[in-house]
């Protein structure tokens, strides 16, 4: 089994632990040795990155000299808190929080592959899944909180009661196509740059390459703000009716 210096690492010391985790919930990995697959180890490293990240630019805060971190992430929510203003409406702001962490995280688990010796977690199915499953539990959620469990059932079932049998079906089955979509999309793009890149670097490993981690850093920011634009329209479509 192919391992990252930081899976191997991860799994030096932390083996042990891991197979205690995943014998709570009766699950025994293929490699007992090594729990810790990539990108599991990718998207620690990923939160770790963050959270020392946040911690840093929470201890600098400043209004009169903010630094270049604070800077960034100002930007970043100010860019994700005008697309909730513009596609959510009124009450966006209590999304705000979660859709920029969300848009973060998956930016930075796409970006991290160009780093040599690193994956980018998304490029592995389980991880854009994860992000959708979490997105489509909090809208859904989120959804019930502002129109009650009733008033959002009715939302699956149109205007029309006539034909609320026919509808009611075809939202449900909708919705459950939410979460392959996302994943599919994010994930697809990201294993496939990932290959494209790995391929041209076998074959010219000075030169054309470069071009292509361009690329791939061009598909994570496009592919990152997909994912976020839609998380922020589906959010706006579960509690519209409370506007």
């Amino acid at each position: 089994m192919h391992q990252l210096w930081i899976t191997a690492l991860l799994n030096k010391y932390f083996a042990g632990m891991a197979n205690a985790i995943l014998g709570i919930f009766h699950l025994r990995p293929e490699y007992p040795q090594a729990p810790i697959s990539n990108y599991v180890a990718m998207q620690l490293l990923v939160f770790v990155l963050l959270v020392v990240t946040f911690a840093i630019v929470r201890a600098r805060l400043s209004v009169d000299n903010p630094g270049v971190l604070q800077h960034v992430m100002e930007s970043l929510d100010a860019f994700v808190d005008k697309q909730g203003h513009e596609v959510i409406g009124h009450g966006y702001q209590q999304y705000t929080g979660y859709l920029t962490i969300l848009g973060i995280f998956i930016l930075v688990c796409c970006l991290i592959g160009v780093i040599p010796g690193f994956e980018s977690p998304t490029g592995v199915p389980s991880v854009p899944l994860g992000c959708a499953l979490v997105t489509w539990v909090y809208y859904n959620l989120h959804g019930i909180r502002r129109n009650g469990v009733i008033g959002y059932v009715k939302h699956f079932m149109g205007p029309v009661p006539a034909i609320a049998p026919l509808l009611f079906p075809i939202e449900i089955f909708s919705h459950l196509a939410r979460i392959m979509s996302l994943t599919i999309r994010l994930f697809a793009n990201m294993f496939a740059g990932d290959m494209v890149t790995l391929v041209f670097l076998s074959l010219f490993p000075i030169g054309l390459p470069v071009a292509f981690l361009g690329l791939h850093i061009f598909v994570s920011f496009i592919q990152t703000y997909i994912f976020v634009l839609l998380a922020t329209v589906y959010i706006a479509e579960a509690v519209a009716h409370e506007q």
